[in-house]
């Protein structure tokens, strides 16, 4: 993971690039920084970035190895539990990081399954290897989970951001790098704050990316229009 790790700076930055202005030398700095490796800019329906090695195709696989996703919060985040002023406690924090990871592992998988795809454990010529990371994870209002008569009102559940890259399993050569940050409920409508609703927020973004990559993968293997 350490390229992702190195990419994680420059493109939370480049998120940034999509609601205000940035002197040129910044996004050259990003522009490097996707593009390393030899990838080139393509153009992904509904993803911000992403890049590619010229003449990859993703026809050969048939199963995806996804790698355990790593979570980071926003640097900024400093969480209170809903309703209250009690800051959450470090096994809060780290049950809402596992929480994260485990759904977008299962968002993953259920998408594909969709499909033809199935989740391999193993590196093999047929496997498609997908190293992801969440960053500048941010929840509005955090529940911990306990019942009570406090309620918060909200427009977004709140953001994170997915860095990923794909790679051949079997010979470890890289063949895409994408960022995206999605907003939960794009700000659209005020709702009440609690896990039930945060957890279906994050499921829906998640699904979103795995879809994406679902749609890819069947476009190579000729699958639907």
């Amino acid at each position: 993971m350490k390229t992702i790790a190195a990419l994680k700076a420059s493109c939370l930055f480049a998120m940034a690039l999509a609601v205000s202005t940035a002197i040129a030398a910044s996004k050259k700095d990003v522009e490097e920084m996707m593009s390393r490796d030899g990838l080139q800019k393509i153009t992904v329906k509904g993803i911000d970035l992403a890049y590619a090695r010229p003449g990859a195709t993703l026809a050969p696989y048939k199963r995806v190895k996804l790698d355990a996703v790593e979570v980071e919060f926003s640097k900024s985040w400093d969480p209170v539990k809903t309703g209250s002023r009690i800051k959450l406690s470090a096994e809060e924090r780290e049950n809402i990081r596992t929480s994260v990871a485990r759904i977008i592992q299962e968002e993953f998988a259920n998408e594909l399954q969709k499909s033809t795809y199935q989740v391999a454990s193993e590196t093999g010529p047929d496997v498609l290897r997908v190293k992801a990371s969440i960053v500048n994870l941010y929840l509005n209002a955090p529940d911990s989970g306990n019942l009570g008569r406090s309620r918060t009102i909200v427009r977004s559940a709140g953001e994170m951001t997915l860095l990923a890259e794909l790679h051949d399993s079997a010979s470890g050569q890289l063949l895409a790098r994408v960022a995206d940050r999605r907003e939960a409920n794009g700000g659209a409508r005020m709702q009440i704050s609690n896990s039930m609703v945060n957890e279906g927020e994050a499921r829906a973004i998640a699904a979103a990316w795995a879809r994406t990559l679902r749609k890819a993968l069947d476009k190579a293997h000729g699958i639907g229009s």
